[in-house]
């Protein structure tokens, strides 16, 4: 019988040419169903079932999948009969199927620009809540952003790393969020070492100082093995005296994070930052892992549009997943 217990929240990495997805499915037989956090592994244990998720084949697509219910708890202890993967609207044989905390790779993107000040307290807290949730095989790199970006922090497994380097940070220029997106990138394609891969932006506007468009980070995130998160800290639509690019804010990250299979928080309330942090936390460590051999072994370079659909188990509300919407194939 299932058992049902409030969750916090999060979603979807791959590895490789690996990429993200989800969806739905119904089934008669009785689930191995819950709804809670999952319980870190040991250590031992742990290493024997990570070294069979990382040493695959350049042909295996890696899907990380987040499945929530109507509340947004997180539903773990799904089994693989309850998923089914679909490239470019074709079934795949689903030949990898996990669900433990795998270790993260994660960079945080924090926005430093002068409407930031009265918010940067809040802020730091909430980056603060969601390193706590790290696992010692973890590591975190730091970037921060005003007029430019600046990679503040290269990649360390001491989450507190990160919490001293922002605890003097001030708040002054114009928001080069898309450059500090780029760097993120850049940073994490150079010298991530888990092949699970995040990226967390906390910001409170839309660009207004960057070299590079928006139209080129999207396809620079839609390319990446980085799933992103976004926590948007905005002003009411209905505030006056905000501009176009801050108007365009929520829509430009909620755009970037669901390409890569992550989500965007938009936040009012300065006092629920912590809480969405930790939630976003707490997501990225209760993913299903999927893998397959494509059918396609065309090595063309295109793209493949993925979608996974979820078994709806009996006696459950409707779940929701959330995925990469597709990957490049190879050209060689």
């Amino acid at each position: 019988m299932m058992v049902a217990q409030k969750a916090l929240h999060f979603p979807v990495f791959f590895l490789s040419c690996a990429l993200l997805c989800s969806g739905y499915q119904s089934s008669s037989q009785e689930p191995r169903v819950s709804i809670r956090p999952r319980p870190k592994p040991a250590a031992a244990e742990a290493g024997e079932q990570r070294s069979a998720n990382i040493r695959v084949q350049t042909e295996l697509v890696l899907i990380p999948v987040t499945v929530t219910d109507p509340m947004n708890r997180f539903v773990t202890g799904l089994e693989k009969e309850y998923f089914r993967v679909f490239e470019d609207k074709v079934e795949q044989a689903l030949s990898h199927f996990a669900s433990e905390d795998a270790p993260l790779s994660v960079g945080i993107v924090f926005d430093t620009s002068g409407s930031m000040g009265s918010k940067l307290q809040k802020s730091r807290q909430a980056v603060a809540q969601f390193v706590k949730l790290a696992n010692p095989e973890d590591e975190f790199f730091l970037v921060q952003f005003s007029d430019r970006p600046e990679l503040t922090l290269g990649f360390t497994r001491e989450p507190e790393e990160i919490q001293n380097r922002l605890t003097f940070t001030q708040s002054k220029g114009r928001t080069a969020l898309l450059d500090g997106v780029y760097l993120a990138v850049h940073e994490m394609k150079k010298n991530a070492h888990n092949p699970r891969k995040a990226l967390l932006i906390i910001s409170d506007g839309g660009d207004n100082s960057s070299r590079y468009t928006e139209s080129e980070i999207k396809n620079l995130v839609r390319e990446a093995d980085v799933q992103i998160y976004a926590i948007g800290i905005f002003e009411p639509a209905a505030a006056r005296g905000r501009t176009a690019e801050e108007l365009s804010g929520p829509s430009l990250l909620s755009e970037v994070a669901e390409q890569t299979g992550g989500r965007h928080f938009p936040v009012e309330n300065l006092n629920e930052l912590p809480d969405i942090a930790a939630k976003i936390g707490i997501e990225l460590h209760n993913q299903y892992l999927l893998g397959y051999t494509p059918k396609n072994q065309e090595k063309d370079g295109k793209y493949r549009r993925v979608q996974v659909r979820l078994k709806q188990p009996p006696g459950m509300p409707p779940l929701r997943a959330f995925w990469r919407l597709g990957y490049y194939a190879p050209t060689q």
